[in-house]
């Protein structure tokens, strides 16, 4: 899988099925577009089965909410988690958002 699709440095569909459509409709989702979303759900419903779709936004959806739930209540990333994802961390350049002063040494 290549992550760095997901942070626009990228464009390809990650080694992932469906991947470039997927990355598409998250992007559409989290955007402000109302007719990028009505495009970009109706493509991904032509590729994708009807469980498979609601897989999709069912997680969309729960990343979303666990996300700001962590950023405003401040909670740091645990320090096994800190230690293991590293590699991650440092390839998304998650150290660039400003929730990542909640975790000491994640800058």
């Amino acid at each position: 899988m290549e992550l760095s699709v997901v942070t626009g440095r990228a464009e390809s569909d990650g080694g992932v099925p469906h991947g470039a459509r997927l990355i598409a409709f998250t992007n559409a989702v989290l955007g402000s577009d109302d007719g990028a979303i009505a495009r970009e759900r109706t493509a991904l419903r032509a590729e994708l089965s009807p469980d498979a779709f609601v897989d999709v936004c069912a997680l969309i959806a729960a990343f979303s909410v666990v996300d700001r739930v962590a950023d405003a209540t401040g909670i740091p990333l645990d320090p096994m988690l800190h230690a293991m994802s590293g590699d991650v961390r440092e390839e998304l350049r998650l150290g660039r958002f400003r929730s990542a002063a909640n975790t000491p040494g994640a800058r």
